[in-house]
């Protein structure tokens, strides 16, 4: 059969590989053609667009960059004429997603989304069109199968978090970080992919680490950005380094780190390490998404334990003097430690509920275009 595949950011590309390995593996003579990475260019996509060229966050970003995306969009519809795909696979990226599936569906494709769009944050009145468009919803956080039964009569798939098997997966044959140097301690720096995000927090992140002189900060590198963009921020820094293509190794060896809000801060509570949570936006931005968002939480670690697990410093109050105090927490109060590692055991607990997440999306997205019941 053939697949057409859409993910528009680094996590999409993680998701996006194992599933298409796990589809390789129901469907022997499955023909992907997608939008992503080099993770599902590995995995046996062919890739048509990159999503470093579709980044962009906040509401004035897009706003910027308006025409290319527009563009992007014609060039999808177009792609996807040409390959007539049995199936549209979408993972994440509501923006673009949404616009796509409701396109598709006027011109008869069948439409699985992969990994909800958040909209129980915001802009919850999707919902409505997002059950005309949309033939299969596989969602990946466990409150979710609830939320859109219980408010929108509306039976999607509860599949686990891909994460959990991701994760588990590297435990067994970790790598080591290549540029751990004095035997030092280390914490771990996420300052996010995209470069408007990594402008806002890294140099932040990095005027904590002279106040930490005993330990090595190491910043992980986003695969869409150039070793050019990073030199100048780090190059001031004496107790500070870098890696690329190397996250989970470093976080396997760190004792606490920064992170950037987002996929990370899962990813970060998964291997065990204490962390806070940093956002700082574009002003304009966050004064819009402020008034629009109605949730409690920025993290998803504190967003499915339905509790504050791990300090979230944002926008005005992510500063120097207060990142320093909440990483000292970390690293020197034994209670505050302990009670974040207990409930990172029951936030994994949570998250494994549903079994092999991309196994379980892959069988569900096969046996639908196969019309077989599940």
């Amino acid at each position: 059969m053939k697949y057409y595949i859409i993910a528009g950011e680094a996590s999409g590309d993680l998701h996006g590989s194992n599933l298409i390995k796990e589809l390789k593996r129901l469907d022997e003579q499955a023909e992907i053609r997608c939008w992503g990475g080099d993770l599902m260019q590995s995995a046996g996509g062919l890739i048509v667009k990159h999503y470093k060229e579709l980044a962009f966050m906040g509401f004035v970003e897009v706003v910027m960059n308006l025409r290319t995306i527009l563009n992007n969009l014609k060039f999808c519809k177009d792609d996807v004429q040409l390959f007539q795909p049995d199936v549209l696979v979408l993972i994440d990226y509501p923006g673009f997603n949404l616009r796509v599936a409701q396109w598709a569906k006027a011109q008869g494709y069948k439409i699985v989304f992969y990994i909800s769009p958040q909209v129980w944050a915001w802009k919850e009145g999707r919902v409505k069109k997002m059950k005309q468009y949309i033939d299969k919803m596989l969602v990946i956080l466990p409150f979710e199968k609830d939320y859109y039964k219980n408010r929108w009569n509306w039976d999607v798939e509860y599949v686990g978090h891909p994460l959990v098997q991701v994760i588990d997966k590297f435990k067994e044959n970790p790598t080591s970080v290549s540029e751990i140097t004095n035997g030092k301690s280390v914490i771990a720096l996420l300052p996010g992919s995209r470069k408007q995000e990594i402008l806002k927090k890294l140099p932040i992140m990095l005027e904590v680490s002279k106040s930490f002189p005993g330990y090595e900060f190491i910043v992980a590198k986003a695969p869409g950005q150039e070793d050019g963009f990073y030199e100048p921020l780090l190059q001031a820094y004496h107790n500070v380094s870098s890696v690329r293509n190397e996250t989970y190794a470093l976080l396997a060896k760190s004792v606490a780190a920064l992170v950037t809000s987002g996929t990370a801060t899962l990813e970060t509570a998964l291997f065990a390490v204490p962390e806070v949570v940093c956002y700082k936006g574009s002003n304009i931005s966050y004064q819009i998404a402020k008034r629009l968002i109605k949730i409690k939480y920025i993290s998803l670690v504190n967003l499915i334990m339905d509790k504050l697990v791990v300090t979230e410093l944002i926008q005005n109050d992510l500063t120097i003097d207060n990142l320093e105090r909440e990483l000292d927490l970390l690293l020197n109060n034994r209670q505050k430690a302990s009670a974040i590692q207990k409930d990172y055991a029951e936030l994994k607990q949570l998250l494994s509920r549903g079994g092999d997440a991309s196994a379980k999306a892959a069988e569900s997205i096969y046996l639908f275009v196969k019309g077989i019941p599940r």
